[in-house]
């Protein structure tokens, strides 16, 4: 039987509720039993005190201060510390635990990742943001402490499970699998006039909004090329992404005498979880089963970069390196929320991000100093401004 100390950091979003219900139903089958240290969630009150009522943690955060007082009434009698802030859910983060679920979105998580980085705990990454900004100095800070690192990306987490980690030089390339997003299969004049509503409607997965947006301009597997590289140490040049429609094979591992390994399953967030939580081990589950004979084919495309330019200006990042990544992390999540906010045509979303990195030069993040997490954070700062700025510049054009 499985046995952890669990902490989760966003737990109120889409992957820390799969992370609890996972957690429950794997407690139900009898292979796993978890204690909780500690949750932190947003602006769903509700949401958090029904979970901490579950779950007894010793300590439950809201990141909103002025949210204090509604999660302190919700948890009145609870026996549950709670506490509010940026501060406390990092504090969150340094708690005592066998493994810590990262999934708060955006570059807000990677303070509270950088911090539980540091506790020796096994680190579940499902912040994006964390490794584009961070990467090679939050790997190695999960090294010095005598932790372990594992993705909970779908993509990564199937690489993870073929990757020699012990021979890493008998890999010849990876290739990850995109959905191809809600509009995989239109042409590119008919996506000028895309709303948010279409964006967010993916036909695969269930994500929060700015995730679907992501997938929906491919941008969510530039991000992941670049996590890739950082996570298993290898070129852009032999990171490649294929169209894969029905999101069956997650990702593939070549191997330089030609073998090609792969993970599959039915898409479903919990199977990724379920393999961070329980790794090395497996944890029994009433999983989603896999019946390739009911599918009947799985196809495969390549990208077409010119109707999704994010992909080609995420691979241009990483090939600049430096501080590009970060750049290119933080003007594309200001321009999908002004496109989810109707400040911002979906087709100017890839160009935002663009002309920020023509604007925006900054050196790398050194991965030896301590300062990482704030040098990382210096250049995100820097690249919304001057997002903000061309996203106003095209909103008072319109």
């Amino acid at each position: 039987m499985i046995r952890r100390r669990v902490t989760v950091l966003g737990s109120t979003g889409s992957v820390g509720c799969s992370t609890l219900d996972l957690m429950e139903q794997a407690e139900a089958a009898g292979s796993g039993a978890f204690e909780v240290e500690a949750l932190t969630g947003g602006a769903n009150i509700a949401r958090l005190a029904e979970q901490a009522r579950r779950w007894k943690p010793k300590l439950a955060v809201t990141a909103d201060p002025a949210r204090l007082n509604e999660l302190r009434d919700a948890l009145a009698g609870s026996g549950v510390e709670v506490a509010a802030g940026e501060g406390a859910v990092i504090e969150a983060a340094t708690r005592p635990a066998d493994w810590v679920m990262a999934s708060i979105v955006g570059a807000a998580g990677l303070r509270s990742a950088w911090a539980a980085a540091a506790t020796g705990a096994t680190l579940a990454l499902a912040n994006k943001e964390s490794l584009v900004c961070a990467g090679p100095a939050l790997i190695e800070r999960v090294r010095k402490a005598g932790g372990r690192l594992i993705p909970v990306d779908s993509e990564h987490s199937a690489i993870f499970q073929v990757f020699p980690h012990d021979r890493p030089a008998q890999v010849a390339k990876l290739v990850l699998t995109a959905s191809g997003g809600p509009f995989r299969t239109r042409p590119r004049e008919a996506l000028a006039d895309i709303t948010p509503e279409q964006a967010v409607a993916h036909p695969n997965w269930s994500m929060g909004a700015k995730i679907s947006v992501d997938s929906a301009t491919m941008a969510n597997k530039g991000l992941e090329m670049i996590e890739a590289a950082y996570l298993f140490d290898m070129p852009a040049e032999r990171i490649e992404v294929v169209v894969h429609p029905e999101s069956i094979v997650h990702s593939l591992v070549e191997y330089i005498d030609g073998s090609t390994l792969a993970q599959l399953g039915p898409p479903d967030m919990k199977t990724p979880i379920a393999c961070a939580l329980a790794w090395p081990d497996r944890i029994a589950w009433p999983a989603p089963r896999l019946d390739l004979a009911a599918l009947g084919r799985l196809t495969f495309e390549a990208p077409d970069e010119d109707r999704f330019p994010a992909l080609r200006l995420a691979r241009e990042a990483l090939q600049a390196g430096g501080a590009a990544p970060i750049v290119f992390n933080a003007a594309n999540e200001v321009a999908a929320v002004a496109f989810l906010d109707r400040r911002l045509g979906f087709l100017n979303i890839a160009s935002v991000v663009a002309d920020t990195l023509s604007r925006v030069t900054a050196s790398g993040v050194d991965s030896g100093t301590q300062n990482a997490c704030d040098a990382a954070l210096a250049v995100d700062a820097q690249a919304r401004r001057v997002a903000e700025s061309i996203v106003d510049g095209l909103a008072a054009a319109a």
